[in-house]
């Protein structure tokens, strides 16, 4: 506004018509002079009216809205799904996975297809992490509301891309013979899968019999990596310490003998594994690590090798057989923990609780049947311990318990599936005080629907000897189909290359 006037005032003193007006003799000279001057009014309101307008459109973006690609951290408005709030307000939601290494193709990358696009049931659901200084701005939900009461997220659309998979998904296994020396830990077992740890050796006795296999590597989706981490452990000749150079070399040796590793750098392979060991197992083989979808018990995206959306969670299921009588079990406990003091998170719940007459919580093992507990109990609670995945949630499900998951960071299986909500509580380790008060607060009503849905997702979680239509390695099945792609790559297969590991 100042500059439009001192223009005016500028032209106004050096205008031709102002000379004559200021060398006139007598009055004659003003009236000459009133039509110029008219106009030089004029004219300035002109220009003011269209610096008024158009600084108001250049200066819009102060009062926009903010979309989600907009980066910079304002006070713009905002719109969530529910209101309108300003960024200033809001606390910007970041997981340890927005660090995660991005996939990595090895040197001399050159595309020859682009991927195909993946069909999900429902965007990955993952818990909330702690939030932290980052600026990355929390963007709303693009889809529609979930109903809690629903145990998938989109039962339609997964029972279609079901089918789709059971007819088209077919997997090369790298072949071994029963004479090779690492036999035990690369072929399936024969004996029946026992302990802690049995999903891993359960997935690969009904995968090697099942029709997903194929003997043809060009009609493969996936590739298996066929080593068991569980056997090797417990092999003398390798043990924790040679995990690491064991990967290594069978990468090394399978990228000499077939092409398929280099296609894409790994990105179509797979491994499966329940011992977190399998962490320790990849420190030698980054390729592996980023590269590769890694089908693992300890799925905790708060730790560097584990990367969300591209590794999947595998259950962690004692092996069971029939079923209890759910009908007869009388829950007059509220809650149930029982194990070993191997975490802070446990530590704090037992102090917390520990006399309690309502939250039955134990150090140790009990000398009770663990199983009258469970089915004692109306929630059963279920603690990180040295890592975030133990059998507790299988066992809960088994016994028509209501798993309560007190562990942070944990990638849930089949959570891009099922609807987590619809049959478990979800606790966060800060509020182990409020437990008893955020279990009370639950309906009647509502725990009737979650108990339910507990028996609804049974089956998803059990593990059968000939597998079942929708039993855990169905599910594992459908989670590698999401992850399946056609992208193939022309790299440096020159396994003498310095950085051809790195």
């Amino acid at each position: 506004m100042k500059m439009a006037e001192n223009c005016f005032i500028h032209w106004w003193r050096f205008s031709p018509s102002r000379r004559r007006q200021s060398s006139s003799r007598g009055g004659g000279g003003g009236g000459v002079s009133l039509i110029p001057t008219s106009l030089a009014v004029a004219s300035f309101v002109l220009v003011v009216l269209y610096i008024s307008l158009t600084s108001k459109f250049l200066s819009h973006d102060r009062h926009r809205l903010t979309y989600p690609h907009d980066q910079a951290q304002s006070t713009h408005l905002t719109i969530t799904q529910f209101s309108l709030v300003k960024d200033d307000q809001r606390q910007p939601q970041t997981t340890a996975h927005d660090y995660a290494p991005p996939l990595t193709l090895p040197p001399a990358v050159k595309l020859e297809s682009t991927p195909t696009k993946l069909t999900s049931s429902h965007d990955h659901h993952h818990q909330k992490a702690q939030t932290d200084s980052s600026t990355k701005p929390e963007f709303p939900s693009t889809g529609s509301n979930v109903n809690n009461h629903e145990v998938f997220h989109e039962e339609d659309i997964f029972l279609k891309n079901y089918k789709e998979m059971n007819k088209s998904l077919k997997i090369y296994v790298y072949p071994h013979r029963r004479s090779d020396p690492f036999a035990n830990a690369l072929l399936p077992v024969n004996k029946e899968p026992g302990g802690n740890y049995a999903s891993e050796t359960y997935f690969k006795n009904v995968l090697m019999n099942s029709h997903f296999i194929t003997k043809d590597p060009s009609k493969a989706n996936l590739f298996f990596l066929p080593f068991s981490i569980a056997s090797l452990r417990n092999d003398r000749r390798i043990g924790v310490g040679g995990l690491p150079g064991f990967i290594r070399d069978y990468i090394f040796n399978i990228s000499m003998q077939y092409p398929y590793w280099n296609r894409t750098g790994g990105a179509d392979h797979f491994y499966v594994a329940c011992h977190s060991v399998s962490r320790l197992a990849m420190h030698k083989a980054d390729r592996v690590k980023l590269n590769a979808i890694q089908v693992v018990c300890s799925s905790s995206y708060f730790l560097p090798n584990y990367v969300t959306h591209k590794d999947l969670a595998l259950p962690q299921i004692w092996p069971r057989h029939g079923s209890p009588d759910l009908n007869s079990a009388k829950r007059t406990k509220l809650a149930f923990f029982a194990g070993a003091m191997n975490s802070p998170v446990r530590r704090k719940l037992v102090q917390a609780w520990k006399d309690d007459p309502e939250i039955f919580t134990h150090s140790g093992r009990l000398k009770t049947p663990y199983a009258d507990q469970l089915l004692g109990s109306k929630f059963c609670l279920h603690v990180k311990g040295f890592e975030v995945n133990t059998a507790r949630i299988g066992d809960s499900l088994y016994y028509g318990c209501i798993p309560v998951i007190l562990a942070d960071y944990y990638d849930l299986p089949f959570m891009d599936i099922l609807n987590w909500k619809s049959f478990s509580v979800v606790v966060t380790a800060m509020d182990i005080p409020l437990l008893k008060k955020i279990l009370k607060s639950i309906s009647s009503e509502d725990f009737s629907v979650l108990q339910g849905n507990v028996l609804k997702v049974r089956k998803h979680f059990q593990w059968n000897r000939s597998p079942v239509d929708y039993d855990a390695f169905y599910m594992v099945m459908y989670e590698l189909w999401q992850r399946r792609s056609s992208i193939r790559v022309l790299v440096d297969d020159d396994p003498t290359n310095p950085t051809y590991n790195s």
